[in-house]
């Protein structure tokens, strides 16, 4: 069992207040943590947490409870501070995505774990999802051979949809593409190399900064992923891990992942469509932890065991995403250019 505080309880944090932690129960909370009354008078009210465990700073928690794993809800642009403070006090941190800004903070971050001894994961639950899973084990294991090109698409409509954050800097490829990002590296067991990509604001869309956009990014034993996605979009709604092909030298995977969609979920579909044979629809296995519940059991499990799972996204691996996002934003502020990982890495 691993004891935990959470840090930050607005209108996501909340969601993981409700809809996740309680739902994994080799973790045990004792603290959570707002400078907001009324952030903290929500989860008390609405469920039921005790106000002793309520606190108004991350220094008087973590005075006055006993946690090892600080849970970090919180936007964005507080990432690295509440982070690299929460490492700095001798806990463990899982954090949502992206966890930081920028390369360098995230650097910065990933040593600090280092120094302090103690894990950082980013929580990238698309990971944690039947489909993507199993094409990541079919991939390692050679299905269809090596790989020629994969090809993504994720449409959504935001105005007819719910969508917000109409003023977010790049809501496209910060906030929606990272997952599509991470999927990429997760799923190939790959590392990109180099990358093209061009963004767009369609006329008539209430979004101040580009809500659609193109990319072309090489991996490094060669496959070129061809990345379609759209806030903006008016066609059939795709799941939101997107929708994808997967040519090989020997036929297709093709999948799609989180078919959630106005309250109604779907199940994740995996499909073979080999060079001379017949479509065959894969059964998927259960995950016992999908999605935000996922990487949460799977930080305490690191914690409770010492053994870290394949495909777990510490901070140092997710580098690598960060760096998709980095550099498909700088690609774009370019015209489309291409632009080198290793740029971006520094």
């Amino acid at each position: 069992m691993v004891k935990a505080i959470q840090i930050g309880l607005g209108h996501w944090g909340f969601s993981w207040s409700k809809e996740v932690i309680p739902k994994v129960p080799s973790v045990e909370m004792v603290g959570y943590v707002d400078t907001s009354p009324e952030a903290t008078g929500r989860v008390q009210e609405e469920l039921g947490i005790d106000p002793k465990l309520c606190f108004n700073s991350l220094e008087d928690a973590s005075h006055r409870t006993d946690a090892t794993l600080a849970i970090c809800t919180l936007r964005t642009e507080a990432h690295y501070p509440v982070v690299k403070r929460c490492l700095e006090l001798g806990y463990n941190v899982l954090v949502e995505k992206p966890f930081t800004t920028t390369i360098a903070q995230g650097k910065e971050l990933v040593a600090l774990a280092k120094a302090q001894g103690k894990v950082l994961m980013v929580s990238q639950n698309y990971r944690h999802q039947p489909a993507p899973i199993a094409a990541a084990e079919l991939i390692a294991e050679g299905k269809f051979g090596a790989l020629n090109m994969v090809s993504i698409d994720f449409r959504r409509h935001g105005p007819s949809q719910g969508y917000r954050y109409w003023d977010m800097p790049d809501p496209l490829l910060a906030d929606m593409s990272i997952h599509h990002f991470d999927l990429m590296r997760y799923v190939l067991g790959d590392e990109p190399v180099r990358l093209s990509c061009r963004t767009w604001n369609p006329p008539g869309s209430p979004f101040r900064y580009d809500p659609s956009g193109v990319a072309m990014i090489e991996f490094s034993r060669g496959t070129i992923v061809s990345y379609r996605a759209s806030w903006m979009n008016s066609g059939p709604v795709t799941p939101w891990a997107g929708e994808w092909v997967m040519d090989g030298a020997e036929g297709q995977i093709a999948w799609s992942s989180r078919d959630h969609f106005r309250d109604k979920a779907g199940p994740d579909v995996l499909t073979l469509l080999p060079l001379d044979g017949k479509a065959e629809k894969v059964r998927l296995d259960e995950v016992k932890y999908p999605d935000r519940r996922g990487t949460l059991n799977t930080i305490a499990t690191v914690l409770d065991t010492g053994a870290v799972p394949r495909g777990f996204s510490s901070g140092e691996d997710n580098l690598g995403s960060l760096a998709l996002v980095q550099g498909t934003i700088l690609s774009a502020s370019r015209g489309g250019d291409w632009v080198d990982i290793e740029e971006i890495m520094g």
